[in-house]
């Protein structure tokens, strides 16, 4: 039986997977702020328990190599027990979000908590409540009943990879900090919220992006945090797409 602290590596190992980067214990330790060797005794047990694998990085990688520097990755097992702990997760800051009136990153710090307690049957009656909404709050997608993630309709980007006067939309911000949370619903950097990039600065400088009539100067990692869509509007004539980068 999955214990609560075993569905907290499962969660992390599949949010840190979602990134394409290397999946190996030293991330992993770096991300749940905890020491090596607790990582690995954790890692131990959910291999034992069949929930992940570990794998070489490359061919010439040597058969030894110590289970510290071989990369992870979730088994079928662990794929769907990671993916109904995150369903969970997002459907509570939903509800907490859209019923309770909570700000968004108190809601991901009590659903931290309400994903490890909510049974089956709550967690379809509070589905349905909702609307099945695809989405959580930061823009993130909601897997289904059976564990299905629905694909961005179209491509989104990291706000740090924009150029002066480039355009979009923001998708989503990524969840894991709160203060970065606080910090940017203070701005009003929330998903669906149209986002111009007036200047960029050189050397690694920040951004200047506009909000409304307000703009703002976002350092390099702040803005990484945020990625961003085409905006859909209507215009006369019917609907057309404005690009996120003219």
């Amino acid at each position: 039986m999955l214990t609560e602290k075993m569905e907290e590596y499962l969660e992390a190992l599949f949010k840190l997977g979602g990134d394409g980067g290397n999946l190996n214990p030293t991330r992993l330790s770096e991300h749940l702020n905890v020491t090596a060797p607790t990582v690995l005794d954790m890692l131990k047990r959910l291999e034992s328990d069949g929930f992940i694998r570990y794998h070489d990085p490359g061919k010439s990688a040597d058969k030894g190599r110590q289970r510290g520097k071989r990369n992870i990755s979730l088994t079928a097992k662990g794929q769907r027990a990671a993916k109904a702990l995150v369903r969970r997760h997002r459907l509570s800051e939903r509800f907490l979000t859209d019923v309770l009136g909570l700000d968004w990153e108190s809601a991901h710090r009590e659903a931290c908590r309400f994903e490890h307690v909510l049974s089956p049957e709550v967690e379809e009656r509070l589905a349905e409540m909702l609307g099945n909404p695809e989405t959580c709050p930061h823009g993130y997608p909601i897997p289904d009943e059976k564990g299905n993630i629905r694909e961005p309709a179209q491509e989104i980007r990291q706000l740090c990879d924009f150029n002066a006067n480039e355009k979009g939309c923001i998708a989503r911000v990524e969840e894991e900090q709160p203060e970065l949370l606080h910090y940017l619903a203070t701005l009003g950097l929330l998903p669906d919220v149209d986002i111009e990039v007036k200047e960029v600065a050189p050397f690694g400088g920040p951004l200047l992006v506009k909000i409304g009539d307000t703009q703002y100067a976002l350092g390099r990692e702040v803005a990484s945090k945020i990625w961003t869509k085409k905006r859909h509007r209507r215009a006369r004539g019917g609907p057309r797409w404005t690009d996120a980068a003219k």
